[in-house]
This record gives C-alpha cells, structure tokens and sequence, in this order.
C-alpha cells in the first residue's frame, strides 16, 4: 500500500468519514474515563478518531451489560440503562464540546463536520430498550436517538436476533408498529443482529431505507451474524447501506485481516456495485482480541488498501462515508 499513502492522505482527508457502529460510550459509562482522552485499550476515543480522520461517529447505546459478557437486561431494566447510556453520551459531549457536537439532523453533520469536529448520532442497539412502550420510542427520538437496531443476538418484544435462527421468528405485531414509527418520525431501521425472518418483514415493511450498521458478508466468512447474498441484494435494492465489522470473528475464522477485510467490500460491490457498502467497526464491542484494523487512527489503511485494489476516488469516498450520508439524506429528517 505504500505507493499510494500521500494519495490516500489526501483523499481520505477530504472525504466524509462515518463509522456506522462503535460501543464507545458504554466503555466510558463503565471505565468512568474520558472520551476526549487517549485511553489505552480502547480502540477509539477523539484523540484517535482526529488521527483517522473520523468526521461522524455513530454511537450505539446497547440496553444491557458491556463487554465482554454482553448481554440485554432484564425486562423492567432495559430502559433505564438505556438512559443511563444516553446521559453518559450527552456527559461526555459537554466536556468535549471543541472536539464533538451530537447531530440529529443532516444539516447538524454538515455544520458540525464544516466547523472541524466530529459528529456523534446517538444509536440504540436493540428494542429492548422500549420495554414494549412506543411511548419509549417516541421519547429516546426525542432526546436525539436518531437509529435503532431492533435487536441484539436475543429475541425480545420486537422480533427474534439470529441467536433464536431456529425459531423462525419474524416481527411482532409490536415490532411492525415500531418500524412503521421509526420511519413515520425519521429514525433508522438498523436490522443488525436480526433474524432472518425479521430481515424480510423489514425490507418488506420499510418505507425508508434500512441499515445493516456492522455486518459483514457470509459467502466470505460463514457466520450467522453475517448478510447472506440474497439479504445483501435486497438490502441494496431497499436503497440501504451495510457496514464492514472490524470483529475478526465476523471478517474471517482462521486469518482475519484488512486484506480479507476489503475481500468483503469487493464481495459486496460485485453484487450490488459501491453504493450499498460503508464502515460499521463495531470498535469497543469486545475486549478479548485485537480488531482487523488496530484502532480508528488506521482508518486510512482502509483508503489505501481500496486504491490498491483499483477502487477510483469517487467510489472510496461512497464507501468511506458518501453511501452513510445518502441514507441519513432519505431518513433524518
């Protein structure tokens, strides 16, 4: 990649970086450090984000315990470390107000990206959160919850995760009216983690484009947490995004690194073109290996290794964050 690292610097600086996923903030909700520090360890903070050239961050509120024994809370629990999560976000923004500013609408990216900081959308992994209310839902929007993945791995009262594959389960009753809100007041449908059957009620159900924010392609790595060919091309034809996961369980099961990373970026182009693909790291999501990409301040790795593999300079710009922005265009309102 080295023939192509002063082109690759510049292009990466002149392009709208988005990363779709990272669990960031529940790392600074539980270590009680600081998002404006270089925190050793964690794969990002704004230090390294400003490195990389991170200009929207994606921040994923997940309505449970944090790494590395994930797992949802219990009914009646679920919401309120959910606005835990959300006051950490917003604790976090305030003393680091000269570096970030929270966006809720497009208008919010661009001013914010123009003025040299970084951009945070507020995200909810996983409709636990709503504890069945969509009185909920219609609250977490309005304190800035602008995405919501509908599950995690578990099911919960909006649909099957693919850890219950076996079921069957599509979407709830309650499930269908969450999606058919979230696009009524301008939220993204994040299918993440979902199950197959509720992956098809969503691109059937959704009148504004979904978002698959850290998935990668199974026909590279067979792993269930990962979009199938057929998912892929109607997720694509829906006019949504998918976000390459920097996990290496999810990138490859014996050699898991940014060359096999970018395998999975041509795999999804091949099928759909270089509209439908975006970064989703899913960084500070797991604590027991390294990324395939060591932390965001190596995001231009990912700029070079596309221009090595023939990737034009409009095409890595989609993919690096165009493709992001058209769908926050669609949705945000």
């Amino acid at each position: 990649m080295g023939q192509f690292h002063e082109e690759a610097k510049q292009l990466h600086l002149r392009s709208v970086v988005v990363d779709a996923h990272c669990d960031t903030i529940l790392r600074a909700l539980y270590e009680d450090k600081n998002l404006g520090e270089l925190n050793p360890g964690w794969h990002t903070d704004l230090p390294k984000m400003r490195t990389g050239g991170v200009n929207v961050q994606v921040f994923a509120i997940f309505p449970g315990t944090g790494a590395p024994d994930f797992r949802p809370e219990k009914p009646g629990r679920a919401l309120g470390k959910t606005i835990q999560g959300i006051d950490r976000f917003y604790r976090e923004l305030e003393r680091n107000s000269h570096l970030i500013a929270p966006a809720i609408s497009v208008e919010d990216i661009e001013n914010v990206v123009a003025g040299g900081k970084v951009a945070a959308i507020l995200s909810v992994e996983g409709g636990e959160a709503l504890e069945g209310s969509m009185a909920a839902l219609r609250m977490l929007y309005r304190l800035g919850v602008r995405a919501m993945g509908l599950t995690w791995n578990c099911r919960n009262e909006l649909a099957d995760g693919v850890g219950e594959d076996r079921t069957g389960g599509g979407l709830t009753n309650f499930g269908v009216e969450v999606v058919r809100e979230m696009n009524r007041l301008g939220m993204v449908v994040d299918v993440s983690h979902l199950g197959q059957r509720g992956f098809w009620d969503v691109m059937e159900l959704s009148e504004k484009p979904p978002i698959a924010s850290h998935s990668n392609c199974r026909a590279v790595c067979d792993h269930r947490r990962n979009l199938g060919d057929d998912q892929i091309k109607a997720l694509a034809a829906a006019g949504g995004v998918m976000g390459m996961n920097f996990y290496p369980p999810f990138v490859h099961e014996n050699k898991p690194t940014v060359d096999i990373l970018l395998d999975h970026v041509d795999h999804v182009c091949g099928l759909v073109g270089p509209d439908h693909v975006g970064l989703g790291s899913d960084f500070d999501g797991f604590v027991d290996c390294q990324p395939v990409l060591a932390n965001s301040s190596r995001m231009e790795e990912i700029t070079a290794g596309l221009l090595g593999r023939g990737y034009g300079h409009t095409d890595v710009g989609k993919i690096l964050g165009g493709n992001w922005m058209r769908v926050f265009r669609k949705v945000l309102r």
